[in-house]
């Protein structure tokens, strides 16, 4: 069987702490809003009629959050965020593509292209190997530890996005820890944990008396995270009703005890945190787009751990310190099997990993971890590891479409002898989908591509 690496293709800097991207704009050449032109800023930009959008477009057919552009070296990935109308490039509509310099994007009524700008533009990078709790020397996370090192120092809110078992809740303690509030209190709060009637007082607290089963004054977690950072995990969650609310204690820095006469002033730093694309949602009608912009003041996307495999040996080895209390190294041969691994649950699966191998004695050099057991599992052989009986049904249900695109396309490189367009063409896929896919998934031959002539 053929050896997958990852990618060591050497990324050009310019200067300390930044990388060289393309510069572009987006010019409109079709619809209400011709002649409108921006200039991509930080690499990212969205495409809507809302008011935080980077390229604004008076369009009716177009959605308030309508497209994310992400502009990286040497190309520009294009993403729809639940639009009612749908993003095409030429006559195909899309959800997710990569696209050149000159491509021409339609959004509804409107068509605007990509179009070179000659001033370099430079994206942050950290020199960190770890901020806080988060772990990582891999080029997507020292992206995330760029923003994290500037917004730490502020009082901005901060919104973290990504998959679950990400460690969204790893970065909400770890922007704390490092901010001037690092003294006061840090307080989670599970907002899909909180029954519809009962947000209120979670939040803002109650008076007794207040409603039936109010029997003492209750201090809501606003006032209690006073002084320090108050940590709303799976703020999608959140009933429109409530979101109201807290926008308008986010913008006045007041709570109202349910029940009390007057209200509170609050000093909280806000860290939101979602698994679902809150855009979409906005798109939806299920989230404020107010409360969106307001929370999205600054916006970090926590990379799969699929995509950032370089870091799988070193966060092993964390986990495993904190753990088990030791600090000699892990065996080469189970280092080894945690990194052959999709890990479709990604960091929380890891953990699990090495929290179940260091309780059953298992850190031994030869042991593999992801091995089934067949006397004991209710599964055949080979699928009792990868069913991800952990996560909920929604959420298992991603994880094993990523772990069988992981199986599926190895299966199929090595069918080919790694010619990606054979490989493509049996897939019943593009080249381009195909290139992509395997960077996505961390997979490359040892020697590189085979030359397909083309």
């Amino acid at each position: 069987m053929a050896e997958f690496v990852l990618d060591e293709t050497e990324r050009i800097h310019g200067g300390p702490g930044g990388v060289r991207v393309m510069s572009v704009a987006l010019v409109v050449i079709d619809g209400p809003s011709r002649g409108l032109r921006v200039r991509v800023e930080g690499g990212k930009a969205r495409v809507g009629t809302g008011e935080g959008s980077s390229l604004r477009l008076s369009d009716r057919a177009v959605s308030r959050i309508h497209c994310e552009l992400d502009v990286q070296a040497d190309v520009v990935t294009l993403r729809d965020l639940g639009s009612t109308n749908g993003t095409f490039v030429g006559d195909v509509r899309v959800r997710d593509a990569d696209l050149c310099v000159g491509a021409a994007i339609r959004c509804g009524g409107t068509t605007f292209a990509i179009e070179a700008v000659s001033e370099p533009t430079f994206l942050a990078i950290s020199d960190r190997e770890e901020f806080g709790e988060l772990v990582g020397t891999s080029f997507e996370m020292r992206r995330v530890y760029a923003v994290l090192e500037r917004i730490a120092q502020t009082g901005s809110t901060l919104l973290v996005q990504g998959e679950t078992g990400t460690g969204k809740d790893v970065v909400a303690r770890s922007v704390h820890a490092a901010s001037p509030r690092a003294s006061g209190p840090f307080v989670p709060v599970d907002c899909g944990a909180i029954p519809e009637n009962l947000f209120e007082s979670e939040l803002f607290g109650h008076v007794r008396g207040a409603f039936t089963g109010a029997l003492s004054n209750r201090v809501g977690a606003f006032e209690e995270a006073h002084g320090g950072t108050l940590f709303l995990d799976e703020i999608g969650e959140m009933p429109l009703a409530m979101q109201a609310k807290l926008l308008r204690a986010i913008e006045t820095r007041r709570v109202r005890p349910v029940g009390a006469p007057k209200e509170l002033d609050i000093d909280v730093r806000i860290v939101c945190a979602t698994n679902r694309t809150l855009a979409a949602m906005v798109n939806e009608g299920t989230f404020r787009e107010d409360l969106y912009y307001r929370l999205a003041v600054v916006d970090v996307t926590l990379p799969p751990l699929r995509a950032r495999r370089e870091d799988v040996p070193a966060l092993a080895q964390h986990l495993y310190a904190r753990m088990s209390g030791k600090e000699n190294s892990l065996p080469n041969s189970f280092v080894e099997s945690l990194a052959a691994r999709a890990w479709p649950g990604n960091v929380r699966e890891l953990r699990n990993a090495i929290e179940r191998a260091v309780t059953l004695g298992q850190i031994t050099e030869g042991f593999h971890p992801a091995a089934p057991n067949p006397a004991t599992s209710v599964l055949p052989p080979g699928l009792a590891s990868i069913v991800p009986l952990h996560l909920p049904l929604k959420d298992a249900r991603l994880a094993w479409t990523s772990e069988f695109e992981a199986i599926y396309v190895r299966a199929m490189l090595e069918k080919t002898s790694f010619n990606v367009t054979r490989a493509a063409e049996l897939a019943g896929v593009s080249r381009r989908f195909l290139q992509r896919m395997i960077a996505r998934l961390g997979l490359r031959t040892d020697g590189g591509e085979p030359d397909e002539g083309d």
